[in-house]
């Protein structure tokens, strides 16, 4: 069991928590998270450090175990926004394994280039208020509103109450991530050389030996993507092109509308507690609306629940990494919200 450096009884959120966790314990530098939804913003900001979910396409995913290629990417996790930066530098580029990355730039970018602490002056910054839990957690809506203050204290132009309109999006999401998973598993084991070749010899695997592999929880979502068809299958496609339309209107509509450089939102809730027996128990979360369009979010250290950090999400529109990177970097110098973890 990873655990939260800030309270080691809280969880380190997953699934990049191992990569969330040795950054903020000071264990390494920078690490690499892979997110389908929230695997890098949650880990990031439950643990008090600063993750990028890039564009989809911006990196390759060549030899990630997938969940659904319409969403996975990989992305850098460090305790500033220039490390974080200097790591996505790195990590840009075109691979022919990987058509999604035909569309990543031909020239990598230096994504450290205009970093400056006056980064918000004249920045259109609007606020989404219809996040999930939203209104659910009071110091989560506090450390929200100090941190609008600090976006407009710092020069930023602020445009409040954005509710966005994704109802059944998340419906759609996970319909096409449990065809994608039995899709995409299949190929990667395939073409890794695994001695098991797709999702029904995995679960046969963790059924004769349930007691070691599988002392604390089942594989119900396993058994659930099993029983669903090829990526032909109408139900597929539809939830395929549903969820991208919605979140991909949703956010274009809001960008256009206001003439806005970001979007902004709570990261996460405050880390709850580990509970093997009633497992995560999520309150707030922003995740989605990048994840299931594609689109580039950053999350920085914004302040504290107790003793339990607490981050706020940038979204912007396709490839405006280099944006949202000067935005976070000015966020996070005129906020100075970080605190290491008691040793």
């Amino acid at each position: 069991q990873t655990r939260n450096p800030y309270d080691p009884l809280r969880t380190p959120c997953g699934s990049s928590s191992g990569s969330g966790v040795a950054v903020a314990a000071n264990l390494a530098t920078v690490a690499v998270g892979t997110e389908t939804d929230g695997s890098v913003i949650c880990p990031a900001s439950i643990n008090g450090i600063v993750g990028i979910k890039p564009t989809l396409g911006l990196i390759s995913r060549s030899g990630i175990i997938p969940i659904a290629h319409s969403q996975d990417t990989a992305g850098p996790m460090a305790r500033t926004v220039r490390d974080a930066a200097l790591l996505l530098s790195a990590m840009t580029g075109r691979d022919a394994r990987d058509p999604a990355s035909a569309d990543a730039p031909e020239t990598v970018p230096d994504y450290t280039a205009n970093l400056a602490a006056d980064g918000l002056a004249g920045r259109r910054i609007g606020v989404i208020r219809n996040y999930s839990g939203a209104g659910s957690q009071p110091d989560v809506e506090r450390v929200f509103e100090a941190s609008i203050r600090a976006l407009e204290d710092a020069g930023a132009e602020i445009v409040d109450d954005i509710e966005l309109d994704t109802e059944d999006a998340g419906d759609h999401e996970y319909t096409v991530l449990l065809y994608e998973f039995k899709h995409d598993l299949a190929a990667y084991l395939e073409e890794s050389g695994a001695p098991y070749k797709n999702l029904d010899e995995l679960i046969a695997f963790n059924e004769a030996n349930a007691d070691e592999v599988m002392p604390l929880f089942g594989q119900e979502i396993f058994l659930a993507a099993a029983e669903k068809g090829p990526l032909t299958d109408a139900e597929y496609e539809t939830a395929l092109r549903e969820s991208k339309r919605i979140m991909r209107s949703a956010l274009d509509e809001a960008l256009a509308a206001g003439e806005l450089d970001a979007l902004i939102a709570p990261s996460n809730g405050p880390a709850w507690m580990i509970d093997h027996i009633n497992g995560d128990t999520f309150s707030v979360g922003s995740s989605s609306y990048a994840a299931v369009s594609g689109y580039p979010s950053i999350t920085v250290p914004a302040g504290f629940a107790s003793t339990v950090p607490l981050g706020i999400s940038f979204i912007g529109e396709p490839f405006s990494e280099q944006a949202l990177i000067e935005i976070g970097y000015a966020f996070e110098q005129a906020t100075q919200a970080r605190r290491p973890p008691p040793e």
